[in-house]
């Protein structure tokens, strides 16, 4: 018998799908459509904490290509996508690609961006007190 294959592991599919967060973080899902039917679905997570997020977006192969690795988008609902993804797409393999979600949980800061800009600003704040002294 064979083994089932994963969601869009064989690149036969109808959508293209854009990860953001790991599924394990979840314990239930759920698929929205978003717009008109079938052309960008929200895959949506439920936490074990009781708040919902999104795991992945579905972006139909009609929106969108892959052109030289990168996903291009290409239907103008489906760029509204684009504004909650962080970073370049990635591709992983076949139909599946990874990015990162806009918005950083609060556990996960200051991120190293902002820990830099700190240190930067406190440096800036040192010269311009250094500068006024004398």
């Amino acid at each position: 018998m064979a083994k089932r294959k994963a969601p869009g592991s064989t690149g036969r599919g109808k959508f293209y799908r854009i990860e953001l967060r790991p599924k394990g973080q979840f314990s239930s899902f759920r698929v929205q459509d978003v717009g008109k039917k079938g052309g960008l679905e929200r895959l949506a997570g439920h936490r074990r904490s009781g708040s919902w997020d999104t795991v992945s977006w579905l972006i139909s192969k009609d929106k969108a290509s892959v052109v030289k690795g990168h996903l291009k988008i290409t239907g103008k609902k489906e760029q509204s996508v684009l504004k909650q993804i962080k970073g370049p797409i990635v591709h992983v393999k076949a139909d599946i690609f990874r990015a990162h979600p806009r918005n950083v949980p609060e556990a996960k800061k200051p991120t190293p961006a902002m820990r830099r800009a700190q240190r930067a600003n406190i440096k800036k704040a040192q010269t311009a007190r250094a500068k006024k002294r004398r």
